[in-house]
């Protein structure tokens, strides 16, 4: 019998849904909605219907397929209690206590929640390019800034289920508004709307109206946009990519200092780009480092399929709740 996992990876806008086996590889997939209305038990009846359609459907294919659990990645996922608590991009306000609901329908199963970078942690662990390693640090970056920490082999969950938010370290004082309402924040320098502020910042600052970025409005502009002007050798693109790779070094060696990892993983968007990034951020964190921790540490990108990556780390929480157990 194949043994198989669910997993869930709820988003701001679309909530993607498929069925990973032991291999990491997603056999069947569905996208849903994640709805405006603000009406949590209708959304759980969504959930529940995409996930008897997929394994309805797959069963079909193979009548040999075991279902051992649900694995969730949403924003404040807490995995201590079960629950969704105050996601800022959300229309489910307050504490929502996601698992329970969700257990009402799917009573059988394991069912374990996370927020999206822990997920995509525990799918490195489990499915990638961290097999094997007892200390890593996985870092996501996209619309925010994530980070997941897992020290002799397990996740950093803290007291409260909310440890590991390292894309929240304090950069540069008084600096950029962070998304969180706080100044000076990573996230507001090497995410990927951090990228286009950097753009636009150097932009103004030489006046580079000769930029192939120049003509790009505020809201058109993304980190694809910048990597792909970095390719024609654009000034301003690799201003920005050299920038970003710096203050990501400097955050990634204080994380290093905090835990000493085999290895820094990096996952998102952005680090599509390549040595665009990684070549500035691993000089940076180098520069950066205590000389105990020099030329230690590998920078490595993930090595989770892009297009499944969210949906396979959510599922690897189901393979993490077995072998905890």
């Amino acid at each position: 019998m194949k043994k198989t996992a669910i997993g869930i990876d709820v988003g701001g806008t679309n909530t993607a849904i498929g069925i990973v086996d032991q291999d990491g590889k997603v056999m069947v997939k569905k996208t849903i909605k994640t709805p405006s209305h603000g009406d949590i038990k209708l959304y759980i009846a969504d959930i529940t219907l995409a996930v008897r359609e997929l394994i309805r459907s797959i069963s079909l294919v193979n009548n040999d397929i075991k279902i051992l659990g649900i694995g969730i990645g949403a924003p404040n996922g807490n995995y201590y209690s079960g629950t969704i608590e105050y996601a800022p991009n959300l229309s489910f306000k307050g504490v929502i206590h996601f698992v329970d609901l969700l257990k009402e329908n799917f009573s059988d199963l394991i069912i374990s929640i996370t927020n999206d970078a822990n997920a995509a942690a525990i799918g490195e662990m489990v499915y990638g390019g961290a097999k094997g390693m007892k200390n890593f640090v996985m870092y996501t970056l996209g619309t925010g800034v994530g980070s997941g920490l897992v020290v002799d082999g397990k996740l950093v969950y803290g007291n409260d289920g909310f440890a590991g938010e390292c894309g929240h370290t304090m950069l540069i004082p008084g600096g950029r508004l962070c998304g969180c309402g706080t100044r000076g924040h990573l996230e507001a320098y090497c995410s990927a709307p951090g990228m286009k502020r950097t753009a636009f910042e150097i932009m103004v600052r030489d006046n580079r109206t000769d930029s192939l970025l120049a003509n790009k409005s505020f809201k058109e502009l993304d980190s694809k946009m910048i990597f792909d002007a970095a390719e024609k050798g654009d000034e301003v693109a690799l201003e920005t990519f050299k920038l970003t790779g710096k203050w990501l070094g400097q955050a990634l060696a204080d994380t290093v200092h905090y835990l000493s990892p085999e290895a820094i993983f990096l996952f998102g968007g952005p680090t599509a780009a390549g040595d665009y990034i990684f070549k500035p951020a691993k000089e940076s964190m180098e520069a950066h480092l205590l000389p105990i921790f020099k030329n230690k540490i590998d920078l490595l990108p993930s090595k989770l399929k892009a297009g499944d990556a969210a949906i396979v780390g959510a599922s690897a929480l189901v393979w993490q709740e077995i072998n905890n157990n």
